[in-house]
């Protein structure tokens, strides 16, 4: 038979034989005198035992022992081999739940997909205010923030979104936010001063609550990164702003 009639009754392709030829797994049968392949039964049983091995996800180049060695050798090697495929597509099923519940928490949370859907409601509380300087900023803050919390931090990062996120606390920060975003060159000192307290007043008690956690040093290493983040964003006085709130936030000074 042609390659066209091996093709058609293996359910392949004669761009898949060919393949086969050139990574060695099935041999060149003659050719006839006008130069086209031979094939025979036996060649359509090999294909079709490469078909099978295909299906079980064995890669091609694990093929000639199990195709060709002797039968013992055959079933040592068969054994190993599908213990190490059940591992790895019991790791692969793993990883595709774990992605699946993923999509399934980004669309919980009506997230972008770009976000970490743990701090979606937050970020959509500032966006609600439809302030686009800050939105961005604490898009990319929450971005940054999860990663470089890691995995043991992260549960400590949502518990203080949540908390900024909840009912009788979400209108009050709304309200900062706001008048934040309103700050200038020409926004007064006691203004300034008077912004910067009700924040550090509004936030001490709520990370008080997350104080046991233990930053990592991750986050300490590259806190410049998150002064960067916002330095481009944010005009002059809005940068002291957010000093002043770090600096009497980090003493634990009263307002």
């Amino acid at each position: 038979m042609r390659s066209s009639e091996l093709a058609r009754l293996s359910g392949l392709t004669v761009r898949a034989l060919r393949h086969y030829h050139q990574v060695g797994i099935l041999d060149e049968p003659r050719r006839s005198s006008n130069d086209y392949r031979n094939y025979d039964v036996h060649d359509l049983v090999r294909v079709l035992r490469i078909k099978r091995l295909v299906a079980l996800g064995i890669p091609l180049d694990r093929m000639p022992t199990l195709l060709d060695d002797r039968e013992d050798d055959r079933e040592k090697d068969a054994a190993k081999l599908l213990d190490e495929l059940e591992t790895e597509l019991t790791e692969q099923i793993d990883r595709l739940t774990a992605q699946r519940n993923l999509v399934v928490s980004v669309r919980a949370h009506r997230a972008m997909p770009d976000l970490p859907p743990e701090l979606a409601p937050f970020v959509a509380l500032i966006a609600k205010a439809e302030l686009p300087t800050v939105s961005r900023a604490d898009r990319d803050q929450a971005v940054l923030l999860a990663h470089l919390a890691g995995d043991d931090g992260m549960p400590h990062i949502v518990r203080l979104y949540e908390r900024l996120s909840s009912p009788d606390l979400a209108p009050v920060v709304s309200s900062l936010v706001e008048r934040f975003a309103r700050l200038d060159p020409e926004t007064s000192d006691e203004d300034a001063d008077e912004l910067t307290g009700t924040f550090v007043a509004t936030m001490q008690p709520i990370l008080a609550s997350v104080a046991e956690w233990e930053r990592p040093n991750t986050l300490h290493q590259n806190a410049h990164l998150l002064e960067e983040q916002t330095a481009e964003l944010f005009n002059a006085r809005q940068i002291e702003v957010l000093k002043a709130i770090e600096r009497r936030l980090d003493s634990g000074d009263a307002p």
